[in-house]
C-alpha cells in the first residue's frame, strides 16, 4: 500500500514497486484527478495489479477497510502537506493530516500486523523552524515510540531533502518564470538546499525499506548543497538566455519559518554506515516514548481550527528544538526561554 501515491514521491514509488512485480499494489490519495491520470497511466503500459482508493488517510473508517480487505504486507506512507507557507498559516491543517494521518496508519499497520512501515520524512524535520517541519518531526516522534513499544512490525523512516522537479520545487517555478520573461523570485542570496532526483530518492526508499529492521531513521547522502542563486544562473544559461540582461534575479525575502540551509541529521543524533553508500542509519537520542505519546494524542485531540497559537505551544513542548523564524510564532520561543 501506498500512500500519498498521486504525488510526486508516492507515484514513483508505485512505478518502481511494480517492477519488482508485485501481487497487487494499493494507491491511495485524496487528489482524485492525479491518482485517475496516474491509473491511466499505469493501465496503457498494462499494470493491472493495481487498485486505486480516491480516501484520506484522516478517514480512519476507511482506511481500516482498505487494511481489513487488502492485507498489505508493506505500507509505504507517503501522503503529507509539504508547502511551508500553507502549513505555518494553518497548524490546524498541518496536524490532522501529518500527524493525525500518520497516527492512523501507524495504527492500522499495528493491528493488522503489518510486516513494515515505512514512512516517508524530511530534512525540514531536523531542528524545525516552521509548522510543516515540526509536524513531520513528531510524526517522526509517534512511528519512533511505536516502535519502542515492541511490535512485530517494523518501523522504517526515510529522511532526505528536495527532489528535482517535485510538485511545488523551484526547478519548475524557475521555468514558469524564465518562460514568462523573469524576473526569478529568490528568497535569500544566500539560501542553500540538497537535492536528489525523485528517481534515485524513491529507489533509495525502497532499498532502505527492505534493509530496516525496525526504528531506524535512514538518511540519504544528498551530497553537496546547492546555492539556489546559483541554480537560478545555470537555468537561465540552458534557456540560451544571459543573466542579468535577458533574465534577472529579484530577492523578495525568506518566506515564514523559511530557513536559509537544511540539515539532515538533529542534535544528539549520529549515523553509521550500511552495505548501502548513499544510505547511513541515523541513532537517535532516547527520549520518554511514554511521554511523547501522551503529548501527541492530547495535540491531536484538542486540535481546533481557531487555536493555532495554542497549537504550536504544544507543538514546541512535544519538539524542543522547534524554534520559528521569520513567524508570528516567534513570540512562543520567547515566552519559552522566559519561562
Amino acid at each position: 500500500m501506498v500512500t500519498g501515491a498521486a504525488g510526486s514521491i508516492g507515484s514513483e514509488i508505485v512505478r518502481q514497486l511494480l517492477a519488482y512485480n508485485c501481487k497487487k499494489v494499493i494507491l491511495v490519495d485524496q487528489a482524485e484527478s492525479f491518482l485517475y491520470d496516474l491509473q491511466q497511466d499505469l493501465k496503457n503500459q498494462s499494470r493491472h495489479n493495481i487498485e486505486c482508493y480516491v480516501t484520506d488517510v484522516r478517514d480512519v473508517l476507511m482506511m481500516e477497510s482498505l487494511f481489513k480487505k487488502h492485507q498489505p504486507h508493506v505500507v509505504f506512507h507517503a501522503a503529507a502537506y509539504k508547502h511551508v507557507p500553507f502549513m505555518e498559516s494553518n497548524p490546524y491543517e498541518s496536524i490532522k493530516v501529518n500527524v493525525a494521518g500518520t497516527k492512523n496508519i501507524v495504527d492500522l499497520a499495528l493491528k493488522y500486523k503489518i510486516d513494515k512501515f515505512v514512512m516517508i520524512s524530511t530534512d525540514k524535520a531536523v531542528n524545525p523552524t516552521n509548522v510543516m517541519g515540526a509536524t513531520k518531526r513528531i510524526a517522526e516522534l509517534y512511528v519512533a515510540s511505536k516502535s519502542k513499544q515492541g511490535t512485530t512490525t517494523k518501523f522504517i523512516t526515510t529522511r532526505f531533502g528536495n527532489v528535482l522537479g517535485s510538485n511545488g520545487s523551484v526547478i519548475p517555478l524557475f521555468k514558469k518564470q524564465i518562460a514568462r520573461g523573469g524576473p526569478i523570485t529568490l528568497t535569500h542570496k544566500e539560501i542553500t538546499r540538497y537535492f536528489m532526483t525523485i528517481q534515485e530518492a524513491c529507489q533509495l526508499v525502497i532499498e532502505a525499506g527492505s534493509m530496516g529492521k525496525g526504528g531506524d531513521i535512514f538518511i540519504f547522502d544528498m551530497g553537496e548543497s546547492v546555492k539556489i542563486k546559483d541554480l537560478a544562473k545555470r537555468m537561465i544559461k540552458l534557456s540560451g538566455l544571459n543573466y542579468p540582461n535577458d533574465i534577472d534575479i529579484k530577492i523578495v525575502g525568506l518566506r515564514p519559518g523559511e530557513k536559509l540551509y537544511e540539515e539532515l541529521l538533529n542534535d544528539g543524533e549520529n549515523t553509521i554506515p550500511t552495505y548501502h553508500k548513499k544510505i547511513m542509519i541515523s541513532k537517535p537520542e532516547d527520549f520518554d516514548y511514554k511521554n511523547k505519546l501522551c503529548l501527541i494524542e492530547d495535540l491531536i485531540n484538542n486540535n481546533k481550527p481557531d487555536s493555532f497559537m495554542s497549537l504550536v505551544k504544544k507543538m514546541k513542548i512535544i519538539v524542543p528544538e522547534f524554534l520559528s523564524q521569520n513567524s508570528i510564532y516567534v513570540c512562543l520561543d520567547k515566552i519559552s526561554k522566559n519561562v
